[in-house]
């Protein structure tokens, strides 16, 4: 992390919570999009995709929302975005 700051590359930042996500991939500031197969009510996130084939932005629906709430410290997470 303390190379990639010197020579000026943005690190990788995990963003989450599904407003702002939905914001980052709208402003096309997110660079990947991993979305819960999990979430219920699943409308929550069933225009996800949709919205980031719009804006060219890649997405993975990855097993259970744990798992995502496993890298933002939280319980769970139904959205995460990767942010540069």
């Amino acid at each position: 992390a303390g190379s990639a700051a010197k020579s000026g590359t943005p690190t990788a930042v995990l963003k989450f919570g599904l407003n702002h996500v939905t914001t980052l991939i709208e402003q096309k500031k997110a660079k990947l999009v991993a979305i819960a197969s999990d979430v219920v009510p699943l409308e929550l996130v069933v225009w996800l995709p949709a919205l980031c084939r719009k804006m060219e932005i890649p997405f993975v629906i990855v097993k259970n929302k744990a798992r995502l709430g496993q890298l933002t410290n939280q319980k769970t997470s139904a959205v995460v975005a990767l942010t540069a």
